[in-house]
């Protein structure tokens, strides 16, 4: 009975149901037919939050907003454009490195899709780029977040399956390089094929080439000390997180001065607003995941699908498939807290390392969050993109299908492309 929890979690959120509110009915219908004590669980759920590296969330989700509004975010931009113009898809090409540079500093998707979209929606229209097209790049690339570190739902991931933030950082470094390389890839057989991009050089204005290296220093420093401090063993992936919301703010205030103080107030509201759906989120799926493994339905799934499936490859394409399902349809918090460590037992009895597992997971969750009918990235992508999303659906599924899933099924059988570097900086 425990597995119909699973599809009613699904349904409510198809239907519309705000996502800490999907939790909670299912955390009452799981408590109902089982009968659970519900002041065992309470204690046991805020036992669970009781993790040093959940600080890090609001750290990384604040840092986020304050690139924005300190201008990191605008200076990234224009030193990737500086590179990259004057060649055929040189535009879209800055958008995906900006993307990725974001990713390394702010951990978070909503954020690179508020800021980095804002920014050069706009100026990629005016060179020919389809506002349906650029959204969906713009939704797929935003999520580099994800694997390029550190991570959020990497976080999330590490705290709710028991493994080192450490390891599944640099686990989803390769991926993240891949997919990269294949969004420039497509992005630049679009411009050639598919519609006119206007090639042309970079708009200086009245600045010079060195004055934006100059000004890009201090933002482009930050991933180094980020990702610098994590693997040389200067801080933890926490302090880190501190580190690097003190540096945006110093940055901001003093080098760039465009951050404000209301600007600043405003940034940690926004934040402590994104962090507390995320900490209700956790606290239903860390009770519900309690008495689901009481009731012993990893156990049980796991069992079912040996019994019918004993071929590896194919359980791994199982895995996949139904994550990249439920990604479609519930959001990356929801896969990673509650569907990916149902698969935990499984994914140990065919001998997948479960840092490997984390890549996979954070793969299929780049693929579902920019899959109808919920795709929340690619909705978002279009409003700052101000588009039908009509006009994204298809650009989306093509970047899926010729980007995403190649990058996912190489990730899923190549397991040296999320292992090598763990193993390389001693991590695993």
């Amino acid at each position: 009975m425990a597995i119909w929890a699973v599809f009613l979690l699904i349904f409510l959120m198809a239907v519309g149901v705000p996502v800490a509110w999907s939790f909670a009915a299912v955390l009452g219908y799981l408590v109902f037919i089982f009968d659970v004590k519900m002041t065992t669980l309470l204690l046991q759920g805020f036992r669970s939050l009781d993790h040093i590296i959940l600080l890090a969330l609001p750290l990384f989700v604040l840092t986020g907003y304050l690139m924005k509004s300190g201008g990191i975010a605008r200076r990234l931009v224009d030193f990737i454009e500086l590179i990259v113009m004057g060649r055929r898809g040189g535009m879209g090409a800055s958008m995906v490195f900006a993307s990725g540079i974001f990713g390394a500093i702010s951990g978070t998707a909503t954020a690179a899709v508020a800021s980095i979209g804002t920014i050069m929606i706009g100026p990629l229209s005016e060179r020919g780029y389809p506002r349906g097209y650029s959204s969906a790049l713009l939704g797929m690339s935003s999520l580099l977040g994800i694997l390029i570190p550190p991570s959020i739902t990497l976080i999330l991931f590490g705290v709710v399956t028991r493994q080192s933030i450490t390891a599944l950082f640099a686990a989803t470094i390769g991926p993240g390089l891949l997919l990269i390389i294949g969004l420039v890839l497509f992005n630049r057989f679009c411009a050639n094929r598919l519609f006119k991009e206007e090639v042309s050089g970079f708009n200086l204005g009245d600045r010079t080439r060195g004055s934006i290296f100059k000004n890009a220093i201090p933002a482009l420093s930050m991933p180094f000390i980020i990702l610098g401090g994590i693997y040389g063993g200067i801080f933890t992936p926490t302090e880190a997180a501190a580190v690097a919301v003190v540096t945006a703010i110093f940055i901001g205030f003093f080098i760039y001065k465009d951050l404000t103080f209301k600007q600043l107030r405003e940034s940690v509201i926004a934040a402590g607003e994104t962090t507390g759906t995320i900490i209700l989120i956790l606290l239903f799926s860390f009770m519900i995941g309690r008495i689901l493994t009481a009731e012993r339905v990893p156990q049980e799934l796991t069992e079912a699908i040996t019994t019918l499936v004993q071929n590896p490859i194919l359980i791994l394409l199982m895995v996949n498939a139904f994550l990249i399902f439920t990604g479609a349809i519930m959001d990356d918090l929801s896969v990673t807290v509650v569907i990916a460590p149902l698969f935990m037992p499984l994914i140990n009895t065919i001998g997948v390392d479960p840092v490997h597992y984390a890549s996979i997971v954070a793969c299929s969750v780049v693929i579902g969050a920019n899959s109808p009918p919920v795709a929340p990235i690619l909705y978002m992508a279009c409003r700052i993109g101000q588009v039908s999303i009509h006009k994204s659906v298809m650009p989306a599924l093509y970047l899926i299908g010729a980007v995403g899933i190649p990058v996912m099924i190489v990730t899923t059988f190549v397991p040296e492309l999320s292992l090598f570097i763990p193993r390389a900086l001693g991590v695993l």
